[in-house]
């Protein structure tokens, strides 16, 4: 029997000739394997007979939209995900999901080898064969790119010399990618770090320096997942998507940063992520409300060891799993909701509510009503101070103390 390999096809030049390079270089038939997460363009149907068309023996699609907002985008949620405190992780989040159905349909093709696009530089690769591994072992990882030397311009003669129905003369400086939580820009004029970006490669935010009237909108979360946009209840994914459209027209989601990547070098980036962003806003501050203080310190310690361990393709591990574990316990209070104004590229949270919060408007009120107990506090700084004090009795009576004495020249 012939040895079969799954493609994750995009439908675009690089992947429609891999069909036939991979299978050329290798004597596999290739299977394509198009996953939607919401990244727009063409439908499915004409994407999978584009991979038909380009030879491919089988190709196998999939509508992964709700399910990546759910059991993806969500949990990103919950644990407010932000690497290096500004990127909302939208390709990191996409990728387990991809390689879900690569594996899904490797197994139900009898496939030994999964394939994919990525170059030997990029963070990607690392996402999709660890991804791959971690949830079949036995599969083998190749890249035509990487592997077999399939470069943009022997892309394009290739499809000239196939005559595949593809479009080859287009050329885009950028790599684009983007899905419903976000839109990922680099490379071309941007790998100057000194350029501003301009404003033809945003696609997801209008300009924020010309915003459209103030947009008031209240999200209402239960377990910390949005369930209501303004009383309307939603999806998950309905929920980003509208915020992608409201946020984004306030300009709001834009993020330029020189990033880290996981092989070990810098890389600038351009992000649009309007509904992410806004919903990480509204979810923080409703954390603020219903998280007690030492579990909140705590999760934002989990929260940034879980988005370091999604942005190197470590979805599948074993302490990714745990760390959901306490992530997904924190958010048994976190109920409520939370008022935001979007305009001219900011979410401003403007009011919160919430049945299940710690906030006691009774212990906080410096009004008549106070229920603060303000005798407790004297002997509560006595205890509390009490090792530093103990300290600085040490170091004064060892000659160590702070040297408090007043300069003649400050007198």
């Amino acid at each position: 029997m012939t040895e079969r390999i799954v493609l994750a096809y995009s439908g675009g030049l690089d992947t429609s000739v891999a069909i036939g390079w991979i299978h050329d270089a290798t004597g596999a038939d290739v299977i394509a394997c198009a996953v939607d997460v919401g990244q727009g363009g063409e439908d499915l149907e004409v994407i999978r007979q584009r991979a038909l068309d380009c030879g491919a023996v089988e190709a196998y699609v999939a509508d992964a939209r709700d399910e990546f907002a759910e059991e993806y985008c969500m949990q990103a949620l919950k644990a407010n995900s932000l690497y290096m405190d500004a990127y909302p992780n939208v390709s990191a989040i996409s990728r387990p999901v991809i390689t879900k159905h690569l594996v899904k349909a490797a197994k139900k093709f009898g496939a030994t080898t999964v394939a994919h696009g990525c170059t030997g530089k990029g963070n990607d690769q690392v996402r999709f064969e660890v991804s791959i591994t971690s949830l079949a072992p036995e599969l083998k990882c190749i890249a035509p790119v990487r592997d077999l030397a399939l470069t943009r311009d022997k892309a394009i003669q290739y499809a000239e010399r196939k005559g595949l129905p593809i479009e080859t003369t287009k050329h885009n400086p950028f790599s684009i990618d983007q899905n419903v939580w976000g839109r990922a820009i680099e490379t071309g004029f941007l790998e100057d770090i000194w350029n501003e970006p301009t404003k033809d490669i945003f696609s997801y935010t209008d300009d924020p320096a010309f915003p459209p009237v103030a947009d008031e909108v209240v999200i209402s979360f239960e377990r910390g997942i949005p369930v209501a946009i303004d009383g309307r209840k939603v999806t998950p994914l309905e929920a980003i998507q509208e915020l992608n459209r409201r946020a984004g027209a306030q300009g709001i989601g834009r993020i330029d940063i020189v990033e880290d990547r996981l092989v070990g070098i810098k890389s600038r980036e351009v992000y649009e992520a309007p509904g992410a962003m806004a919903l990480i806003t509204a979810h923080q501050e409703l954390e603020r409300v219903t998280l007690e203080r030492e579990q909140a310190r705590f999760k934002r310690t989990v929260g940034d060891r879980w988005t370091e361990m999604v942005y190197d393709g470590q979805w599948f591990s074993p302490l990714k799993k745990s760390l959901d574990a306490f992530i997904d316990e924190t958010q048994r209070y976190v109920n409520g909701d939370i008022r935001m104004t979007l305009h001219g590229g900011r979410a401003t949270v403007t009011g919160r509510r919430s049945e299940t919060g710690l906030y006691d408007f009774n212990l906080a009120t410096y009004d008549e009503g106070d229920t603060f107990d303000q005798g407790s506090a004297r002997g509560f700084i006595d205890i509390y101070g009490l090792a530093a004090k103990q300290a600085a009795a040490r170091d004064v009576a060892f000659g160590n103390g702070e040297d408090l004495t007043t300069d003649e020249a400050d007198a």
